[in-house]
């Protein structure tokens, strides 16, 4: 007979705890919001309480074009930062930045959002010929601003990672410096990075208070049109309204639903981003 493994056995029931609580969770969610939960609620144009109308489709679109505009931005300036910290910039000046991004980490979401009420978007408005600064493109900011330090920092990390015989080996036939980074580490850091782009879209989903600060967050929320139009979120309508509404009520279900449509599209966007990095969406050194 096989004798019990203590340590196994505990770091079993451990690692089992995530599992069990995803399920609870989405079991709580479902059970709450499953009432309202149907294509209208997912495809309707209109919310309003009031009215006991119960349409999320111009919040989905308004959060799905601020995560991805968020994270566009992010990648855009993320992976370049990550790729001189990890290959070009020198010791002094490495410490330096990689100190600054991980002071940025621990600022208070709320901080940064009022940074956005204070100063982006009275700049926004004072620059742009119409909106009055509260919007997608304040909402853009913001959350760059607070998912760069995750995809600077995992994206750094993979890159240093990748053994030096790969870096040597492109050297050696000739390859620049720049040339190796593209063909050769790039490539093989591609899992990491894609970690990263996952940990940032999460994040910027799940952000509510700094976004709900700067976008406006109008009572009968419409499909943008305009990168300076005012717009609310999945996340901000769960913020605004839970407090007041009533316990039970199919208002209370709508927000459990929401909550609900929140947790599936994260789900969604982890399988196909772990499916993409398996298929190895950069070509191999």
């Amino acid at each position: 007979m096989k004798k019990f493994d203590f340590v196994g056995g505990t770091l079993f029931v451990f690692a089992s705890f995530s599992a069990i609580l995803i399920f609870l969770i989405t079991f709580y969610l479902l059970r709450a919001g499953i009432s309202v939960l149907n294509w209208s609620f997912i495809s309707g144009l209109i919310w309003n309480p009031a009215q006991d109308q119960y349409g999320i489709l111009p919040m989905l679109v308004s959060t799905i074009i601020i995560v991805t505009g968020a994270v566009g931005f992010g990648v855009l300036i993320g992976v370049p930062c990550a790729i001189f910290l990890a290959e070009f910039a020198p010791f002094w000046l490495r410490n330096i930045i990689k100190s600054a991004v991980e002071i940025l980490t621990g600022i208070p979401s709320i901080v940064i959002g009022f940074f956005g009420l204070l100063v982006i978007v009275p700049l926004i408005r004072e620059r742009m010929t119409s909106g009055n600064g509260e919007s997608i493109l304040a909402g853009w900011i913001v959350l760059t601003i607070m998912i760069l330090p995750n995809i600077i920092t995992i994206s750094e990390d993979a890159i240093r990672a990748v053994p030096a015989t790969y870096r040597e080996a492109s050297l050696a036939l000739g390859a620049t410096k720049w040339q190796t980074v593209r063909n050769a580490v790039l490539p093989s850091a591609s899992s990491g990075i894609g970690a990263a782009l996952i940990l940032g879209i999460g994040k910027a989903f799940g952000e509510t208070m700094a976004v709900l600060l700067v976008i406006g967050n109008p009572n009968i929320p419409f499909i943008p049109t305009s990168i300076l139009d005012n717009v609310r979120t999945l996340t901000s309508t769960i913020a605004l309204e839970f407090g007041y509404a009533d316990w039970g009520s199919a208002h209370m279900a709508a927000l459990y639903a929401i909550g609900v449509v929140l947790f599936f599209i994260v789900v969604i966007l982890n399988l196909v981003a772990t499916v993409l990095i398996r298929k190895r969406m950069f070509k191999e050194p």
